[in-house]
């Protein structure tokens, strides 16, 4: 997905969880941030970040922070949203393994959940929920990066999914480059560990979405399995 005239600006300081300050060349601005995460190990003082025109006229800020500049890393997305818009366009290129699907439904309702994505093919009924990743250590990335009861709801209707003949996927957009893998947070949300753990042993599949991503773009360009990592 491709963002449109994005300006780019220096990061002051969070306000709360949905808005903060940045410097642009117009002077000090409050912006509207697109991820209620905690992202301390982004968002600090003097990074560089990227902003996009914001829409609505209800608005209370013109611009949306979309993307932060990490040292040694280089740009992660944090737009919250972005993910299931790149998965969705990824899920369109008919990608493996997901080759023969035919019918792709956002926000399919499943048990008390909205599940991201279901997929059909002739012979497959498919639930797969799609997690953003931002946060990463020594080349890792770990999700989540604040408590995620909704994450640990979601994975426990994916087994449940699972037990009754779905093919069941958790996937994981890691919305900044040279990460290929995702680990639980266990220090952050001990029970989504947990959950993970279960879901695994349940015959839920978990995909690694790997990005490229700058400034104004987010894609996904590979696809790995946790199983290909060799755990």
């Amino acid at each position: 997905m491709k963002y449109e005239n994005v300006i780019l600006a220096e990061f002051r300081a969070r306000l709360n969880r949905f808005a903060a300050t940045v410097w642009t060349d117009g002077g000090e601005e409050i912006v509207h941030v697109k991820n209620t995460g905690r992202l301390r190990e982004l968002l600090l003082p003097g990074a560089q970040v990227a902003l996009t025109p914001g829409s609505g006229s209800d608005r209370k800020t013109r611009y949306d922070l979309i993307s932060v500049r990490k040292p040694g890393l280089g740009w992660v997305n944090i737009d919250s949203q972005a993910c299931n818009k790149v998965a969705a366009e990824w899920l369109a290129g008919d990608p493996a393994p997901f080759a023969d699907v035919r019918l792709i439904r956002p926000e399919f309702t499943y048990g008390d959940s909205r599940v991201d994505f279901y997929l059909e093919a002739e012979n497959r009924k498919i639930l797969m929920e799609v997690k953003g990743c931002t946060l990463e250590r020594g080349g890792v990335g770990f999700f989540p990066d604040a408590p995620t009861e909704r994450g640990v709801k979601h994975l426990r209707e994916l087994v449940k999914a699972a037990g009754e003949g779905y093919e069941s996927f958790l996937a994981f957009v890691i919305a900044m480059p040279r990460v290929k893998r995702v680990l639980p947070n266990v220090q952050t949300h001990p029970a989504f560990a947990e959950a993970l753990a279960d879901a695994v042993s349940s015959g839920v599949r978990v995909l690694y979405l790997s990005c490229k991503v700058a400034p104004d773009e987010l894609k996904i360009v590979q696809c790995m399995e946790e199983k290909d990592f060799g755990s």
